[in-house]
Order: C-alpha cells, then structure tokens, then sequence
C-alpha cells in the first residue's frame, strides 16, 4: 500500500488546511482544523490508520478519525445521532465534526483523508483508491480510536468504528472490521434525487444528480442502528448498491 500523504493531520500546536475535491456539488475532504494547543504531558505517539472500503457498490467520504480519552463518544448505536454525526451521514459535511474536534479536549489527534474511498473494482472508473492512509500524532493519554464516513450512495448511513483500543506498543498493530449504520435522522428512500450527488457519479457515472443539503419533508426522529442496507425501494439499483457486513477493515499501527 501507498501512502496517502495528503491526508490532513490534526495534532498538538499544528493547524492543516485542505482543498478537498469537489464532486457533483458535494465537497469531499475540504476542511481547516484547528488542533489542541497542550501536549497531555508528552509522550508523543504515532499512528498509521488504513481504511479499506470493502463494498461492492458504496464509496465512503473521505475517513474521519480521532484518537482520544475514554470520555469521548461520537456515536453510538441506540443513541440520537448528534449533529456532527447527522451532517455526515446526510450530507457528507465535515465541518460539524472539525469544531467538535477543536473543541474537545480530550481529542489529542485527527486525521482526515485527502478525497473519497471508492470500492476495489472501481465500478465508475474514477481513479480513486479504495484505501486511504492517515498519519496521526497524539500524546499517550489518548488510548481509543473513532472513525467514520459516508456510505454516499445512503440516505442517512455511514460506517464507523466507536472508541475501540489503540495499540499500546511500539511497532504493533490491531485490525478492526467496521459495519455500516443508519443515522436515523432521514427516511430510506432511496432516490437519486434525495442522496448527495457523489451517489451517481462515483459508481454509475454520468451527470450529476442530488443534493448536498438535507430535506426536511424526510426528515426522521430515529436512533442510531444497524443500516439495513440498499433495499431496491427506490431507483438506486440494490444489485449495484447493496452490501454485505463488514463494510471497511481498518488497520491500525502503532509507529
């Protein structure tokens, strides 16, 4: 594997700023984040984090990942999904999640993928890669890992880790196998019309067809839980769409 050295680092007395790449409207992997300014008492710490897509028809947003203290939660199933997390299930939006980051604390690290992670076959022959690398730095009381992205071509799903264990030695590593989840902030419907652009284009191709904001006439009051997965309910074709659990490997090392 290669290294995805454009990938954002958020880490002690470090600010990082990227364009992101735009796609059918949807803006993927642009934002600016702000780290924490105190180091926790030193003890710097490496990480590499490798997230796979393993779907045959989903593209994620790119990866979002946060280490940090055990008094963290971004998500949780059987949980309201907060805000952060209703924006990237929804919309694939990024920036509720960099002010939850520049205000945490107990967040000593973040990382964010340069561009969108795409299934290994490339059904919309995009270019993009189907794993993405992340770099983080962060002192040694942070002992847990978060991550998650978009499943796009979902109403309101995404895919995540919730606070599982780093690595505590030197050159040694961890895998974890992350499935998908439905938000429950929108209804299923399975429209092109009510899915963020990127949806189409990165599988199916053509022109763009969507939206980036969230429609409030499908709006839901749920928790989250396991995503049920493409259904054929609607005109996104479940043949191409639909996916078996896990949804991502993600490897962790610790450097």
């Amino acid at each position: 594997m290669t290294d995805d050295s454009a990938s954002r680092q958020v880490s002690r007395r470090r600010v990082l700023s990227a364009g992101g790449a735009a796609l059918g409207g949807l803006t993927l992997g642009g934002a600016s984040v702000v780290a924490q300014s105190d180091n926790g008492g030193g003890n710097a710490r490496s990480y590499r984090v490798t997230v796979t897509n393993l779907t045959q028809g989903q593209p994620f947003t790119p990866p979002a990942v946060a280490v940090h203290r055990p008094s963290v939660e971004v998500f949780a199933v059987g949980d309201e999904a907060n805000e952060p997390t209703r924006q990237i299930a929804e919309n694939g939006n990024l920036d509720p999640l960099v002010g939850l980051i520049e205000a945490t604390n107990a967040i000593r690290g973040a990382a964010v993928g340069e561009g969108p992670v795409v299934p290994k076959a490339d059904p919309g022959n995009t270019g993009h890669p189907y794993y993405r690398e992340l770099h983080i730095e962060a002192d040694a009381s942070a002992r847990y890992l978060t991550f998650i992205s978009m499943l796009i071509a979902t109403n309101d799903g995404f895919v995540g880790l919730d606070t599982v264990p780093l690595p505590q030695e030197s050159n040694s590593s961890v895998t974890y196998y992350a499935n998908g989840y439905d938000a429950g902030t929108e209804q299923n419907t399975e429209r092109f019309e009510d899915l963020v652009p990127p949806a189409k284009t990165l599988i199916l191709g053509g022109e763009a067809e969507g939206t980036t904001e969230s429609n409030p006439d499908i709006a839901e009051d749920g928790v989250i839980t396991p995503h049920p997965g493409i259904r054929g309910t609607g005109n996104l074709p479940q043949a191409v769409y639909d996916w078996d659990e896990p949804a991502a490997v993600v490897q962790v090392e610790r450097l």
